[in-house]
């Protein structure tokens, strides 16, 4: 985490308390960085998180997995056999009318 303290000084301790302030408002994230701007007796906070890792999920043959590395053969095999439908329409404008 990089915190960059600008136009003042603060204290450790008072660095420590918004930083846990950050963390208490949205636990499920990572902070990235923090900028503490000072302004005579007031202090803005500029904060970005981490972004939060995505994995995409598919329903395949039955089963809810980011990927098939883990299935065996017959399994891997069912997964190659699977029919993929598409919804594009090969009908000309003139056979709909």
């Amino acid at each position: 985490m990089n915190i960059n303290v600008v136009g003042g000084n603060l204290s450790q301790e008072e660095i420590n308390v918004y930083v846990e302030q950050l963390k208490a408002n949205h636990p499920d994230k990572y902070i990235k960085s923090v900028e503490l701007k000072v302004d005579g007796e007031f202090v803005d906070m500029r904060y970005e998180y981490d972004p939060v890792p995505f994995e995409r999920i598919r329903r395949i043959t039955g089963y809810l997995v980011g990927t098939v590395d883990r299935f065996n053969n017959a399994k891997k095999a069912e997964v190659n056999d699977r029919v993929k439908h598409s919804l594009g329409c090969s009908c000309s404008m003139e056979e709909i009318a």
